[in-house]
């Protein structure tokens, strides 16, 4: 008995003789790090996932005139009475955009930061035209169809687009 003993001891020994502790070491650190990449960053988008919080087409026709910001080319207005936070760019005389305001990176509800959009959470930026602008990677702003009735003075949403 004590035979085999000593025969597995020195296979043991032998297998990792050729491997030394600082290999092992560096090579067990490599193989950590690129794991932790591979999940975190796997589509170059870090933490990618938050969604719109939109299902469906919205059909929401909004009066401007009930959002001051919007008198003016620049303002942005957080529609309210919408069970996704929606927000609303004025971008050019007769155009607007439309934005859910949810963060694409991980869900958290953006806030109007000046003249774009700021995530209170890990500090993602967006400019005006939904785009990602600075701070947390991720994608731009899920953007959402309009239709502007100027003869009303409304703006139907439509569907993500």
């Amino acid at each position: 008995m004590s035979e085999r003993i000593s025969n597995r001891n020195t296979e043991s020994k032998t297998a990792c003789e050729s491997c030394s502790r600082r290999r092992f070491v560096s090579e067990s650190v490599m193989a950590a790090v690129a794991s932790l990449l591979f999940v975190a960053c796997g589509d170059g988008v870090i933490g990618a996932g938050g969604g719109s919080g939109i299902t469906g087409p919205l059909n929401i026709t909004v009066t401007l005139s009930d959002y001051s910001a919007l008198g003016t080319v620049g303002g942005i207005a957080k529609l309210t009475g919408t069970s996704t936070p929606i927000a609303i760019v004025r971008s050019a005389d007769a155009t607007y955009l439309a934005f859910s305001m949810v963060c694409p990176h991980q869900g958290t509800t953006i806030n109007i930061n000046g003249s774009g959009f700021l995530c209170p959470n890990h500090g993602a930026q967006f400019n005006a035209g939904g785009t990602w602008a600075g701070g947390q990677p991720t994608n731009n702003l899920v953007r959402i169809s309009t239709t502007l009735d100027a003869t009303a003075g409304t703006l139907t949403l439509g569907s993500v687009t």
